[in-house]
């Protein structure tokens, strides 16, 4: 148990099956998405699956300890390496290699959580939270908020912002849960970084393709 609490490694491996967990959480939520642009009908009978039911609100409390967990352990992480490190500023050899998404984890993280936050106001709350309370829209109806907020621009630009920080995000995560996990010899190293940029844009396009065509559907109709 020290091993997963106490120990460097241990905090990594516990942030990689976190982050394996919640990247096949977003690839799950990123195909549910796209239904809508095909059939609202189809889409508004999968919310009614996932709506306000217990196993919904099950998967509701172990998505939430999911994303605790690995903000939790993300920012523990963070703030030992700062200590480890030092205030003042020290000389890292092959600086210019480094990534510019490996060295703002943390700030890319911050911003994805705010968006998270602001996701789960105008989603979540609005829908699964209003039904289980009988307020507000229902889950089965979940097309129609769903729309009406991907047709102001300014929230679909803003949601795709967001996206471009999870892409960064994501494209360093990934990999680095394969490098935790021992799969970072020379070899595979490059292979590796291919298929976390490949998933990372495919969650990026799968997520912004919704707001982009709504808000045009909108601008023109």
């Amino acid at each position: 148990m020290y091993w997963l609490l106490g120990s460097s490694i241990g905090r990594k491996f516990v942030m990689s099956i976190s982050g394996v967990f919640l990247v096949l959480f977003l690839l799950l939520h990123m195909s549910m998405n796209l239904v809508l642009i095909f059939s609202t009908k189809a889409y508004d009978k999968i919310c009614g699956v996932l709506g306000a039911n217990w196993y919904a609100v099950v998967a509701t409390l172990i998505l939430t300890g999911g994303f605790s967990i690995h903000i939790a352990y993300g920012t523990l992480l963070t703030f030992h390496n700062m200590r480890a490190r030092g205030i003042g500023n020290y000389e890292i050899p092959n600086e210019t290699k480094i990534e510019w998404a490996s060295k703002n984890m943390f700030v890319l993280g911050l911003i994805v959580i705010l968006g998270l936050i602001i996701h789960l106001w105008n989603f979540w709350y609005k829908m699964q939270f209003a039904e289980l309370f009988q307020s507000g829209i229902t889950v089965k109806e979940g097309s129609r908020l769903v729309i009406s907020l991907f047709s102001s621009p300014i929230f679909s630009f803003t949601y795709i912002l967001w996206l471009v920080a999870l892409w960064f995000h994501l494209t360093h995560g990934i990999w680095s849960i394969f490098q935790t996990l021992g799969w970072n010899n020379k070899k595979w190293f490059p292979r590796l970084r291919f298929i976390s940029n490949i998933v990372s844009t495919i969650i990026m396009i799968g997520f912004a393709v919704v707001p982009i065509y709504f808000t045009i559907y909108t601008l023109i109709k």
